[in-house]
C-alpha cells in the first residue's frame, strides 16, 4: 500500500482522485475544507491553507510514494483589467504553493523506491488564449518548475504534469452555468464533449503507478485534442 499525499484533496479532480486511489493506497489529503473526506477508509485528512505561509507537515509518514498537487485558479480577465495583486495571488496559488510542497515533503519522497509527484497546468499554456495572461504566467511556471525538478531529483522522483482543458468541475462552474455553455465550449473541442474530473483523475493515478515508470519531465495534454488539433 503506497503512501499519497493530496494537496487540494476536497473538491473537483483532487477529490475524484481519493475515490480512486483510497481502496488500495494510504491517502493523506489536503484541503482546508474536510468534506466527505474524514469519513473516507485509508484517507486521513488535515487542513490545509496553501496561500498560508507556514505549512504543518508532521502528520505524514517517514515516506511517501506520491504527491498531487491541485489547487488552481481560472483567473480570466483582459490585460487592461488585471491587477499586480491579481497576477502575484495566481503565481502564490498554482506555483509558489506547489514548490513549497515539494521543498517540505522531498526528504519523504526520496525514501520511497520510485515516487511520483504531479502537478497540474492548463491547455492555454501551449496554445495561447486571450484573456488567459494571468493563469498562463502561473501554470507556466509550474511547467518550468516540474521540468526543472524532473532532471534535478531523477533518478529517484518522476515529476509530470498534466495539462487539462476546460475541466467540468466547481472550479470551471461560472463558466459552465447552462447547459448552452457547455454545449458551446464542447464544440470547441475535437471530441466534443467538455472534460470531467474522472478523465484527469484517470491519467494522475497511472502517472502515480508503477505503469509510468519510463515517464518523467512530461506535460500530458488531457484535452479534448484542444492542444494539438485544430480543425
Amino acid at each position: 500500500m503506497k503512501n499519497i499525499l493530496i494537496i487540494g484533496a476536497s473538491s473537483g479532480i483532487g477529490n475524484e482522485l481519493v475515490k480512486r486511489l483510497h481502496k488500495n493506497h494510504k491517502v493523506f489529503a489536503m484541503s482546508r475544507n474536510a468534506g466527505e473526506l474524514e469519513s473516507m477508509e485509508n484517507v486521513e485528512w488535515s487542513e490545509l491553507d496553501v496561500m498560508a505561509n507556514d505549512y504543518d507537515f508532521s502528520f505524514l509518514p517517514d515516506t511517501l510514494d506520491g504527491l498531487v498537487y491541485c489547487p488552481g485558479s481560472i483567473n480570466l480577465k483582459p490585460l487592461r483589467g488585471l491587477k499586480p495583486l491579481d497576477v502575484l495571488e495566481d503565481f502564490q496559488l498554482n506555483a509558489l504553493g506547489a514548490f513549497k510542497v515539494v521543498q517540505q515533503v522531498l526528504s519523504k519522497l526520496k525514501k520511497s523506491s520510485g515516487s511520483s509527484v504531479v502537478f497540474f497546468s492548463t491547455v492555454a499554456v501551449g496554445q495561447g488564449m486571450a484573456y488567459h495572461a494571468s493563469v498562463s504566467m502561473a501554470k507556466g511556471a509550474l511547467e518550468g518548475l516540474a521540468r526543472s525538478l524532473a532532471a534535478e531529483l531523477a533518478p529517484s522522483v518522476r515529476v509530470n504534469v498534466i495539462a487539462p482543458s476546460l475541466t467540468d468541475t466547481p472550479l470551471a462552474a461560472r463558466l459552465l452555468s447552462s447547459e448552452e455553455r457547455k454545449e458551446a465550449s464542447a464544440q470547441r473541442h475535437p471530441l466534443k464533449r467538455v472534460g470531467n474530473a474522472s478523465d484527469i483523475a484517470a491519467m494522475a493515478g497511472f502517472l502515480l503507478s508503477e505503469d509510468a515508470s519510463w515517464i518523467t519531465g512530461q506535460v500530458i495534454g488531457v484535452d479534448g485534442g484542444m492542444g494539438a488539433l485544430k480543425l
